[in-house]
């Protein structure tokens, strides 16, 4: 099969950038213009749209799109708007914390009533709930270990051991059937979802596009490997107690073996990985690099901030009675991974 017959389609458009990048993926429009990109609303449909389609091209790309896009230098100067644009509005929206010690501590602390996300899938969320929440977080997952392994080139000694340490067991630790992204498309077919990489990027709101898109602003640059690290930091050390919730949320609602066992790995696996990602990640790289620790802290904090903006989208939509999604999950069922 040739390349460029390879990948998920393009999905539709959301507004005129989304659209335009589109048309020049496909051979047949012009590049908006880059003063329309530093326009647009930071955290837009639009906007997170067309750069997801831009960093799509670093992973597996799109069916009929050329490889050789992937450096195109109008594309890249397009997707360099987008990005200070995003970045910018990051900077001056996330909320801070005085040091990286505080911001770290923060993580450590789970509030002794939880009103999260995960919260609500454990106690009540239905079998409904936790389809679209899988759909949704199907863009991280199927690819959760990928932009964080281009910090390693940019790391050494301790911090690149670590890094590559915590990677190693994402990865499966050398084995196909454990590799964390194919855990997850395990997930997904119990559940009833078409396990094909990218095919739900249609129905995933704007929120979820901007917490998949930090990961690759992050890993794609090398002046932000701090705030790489921190993003790292943030899912690692968070992540155990909330796959415990997530582990019962499926278990309760009968949701199937792969299900439970994916958030069951990432509670003792998570439990260890954090201890690795603090104290051999981020503490070899400030002793390497300690000027890097504001970066690190706003890394760990632009990630929170946008997956507070994810929750309340998600949890307000529930609370509702309505749909999270763009689009209805259908009902065909595909197991591609």
């Amino acid at each position: 099969m040739n390349s460029h017959e390879r990948g998920p389609q393009l999905p539709p458009p959301r507004g005129p950038l989304s659209a335009a990048v589109a048309a020049y993926l496909r051979g047949t429009g012009p590049l908006p213009r880059p003063a329309e990109a530093g326009e647009a609303d930071p955290y837009g449909d639009d906007t997170h749209l067309a750069l997801y389609l831009c960093y799509e091209l670093h992973y597996r790309g799109f069916a009929g799109v050329g490889p050789g896009l992937e450096w195109d230098p109008d594309l890249l100067r397009v997707r360099a708007a987008l990005e200070r644009r995003f970045l910018s509005a990051l900077r001056t929206d996330t909320p801070a914390h005085d040091s990286l010690d505080d911001a770290l501590a923060a993580l450590l602390v789970e509030p002794a009533e939880g009103t999260g996300v995960t919260h609500f899938l454990c106690a009540e969320g239905e079998l409904w709930h936790l389809r679209e929440y899988a759909a949704q977080r199907s863009l991280y997952h199927l690819k959760e270990a990928d932009p964080h392994a281009w910090v390693l080139p940019r790391l050494w000694g301790r911090a690149k051991a670590g890094m590559a340490a915590v990677e190693f067991d994402e990865f499966g630790g050398g084995r196909a059937d454990r590799v964390h992204a194919r855990l997850f498309a395990a997930l997904m077919a119990d559940l009833g979802l078409d396990t094909e990489y990218g095919r739900y990027v249609d129905a995933a709101r704007a929120e979820m596009l901007a917490v998949v898109n930090v990961m690759s602003l992050f890993g794609l640059h090398r002046e932000l490997r701090g705030a790489l690290v921190g993003h790292f930091a943030e899912v690692e050390i968070t992540s155990s107690p909330g796959s415990r919730r997530l582990a019962e949320a499926m278990r309760r609602t009968g949701a199937g073996p792969a299900a439970e066992f994916f958030y069951d790995e990432h509670v003792e696996a998570d439990a260890v990985h954090e201890q690795v990602v603090r104290h051999e990640v981020i503490g070899g790289l400030l002793g390497e690099e300690p000027e890097l620790a504001a970066d690190v802290a706003f890394g760990i904090d632009a990630t929170e901030y946008l997956e507070d903006r994810l929750a309340r989208r998600l949890l307000g939509d529930w609370r509702a009675g309505r749909s999270s999604l763009r689009t209805p999950l259908g009902r065909e069922i595909s197991h591609t991974f």
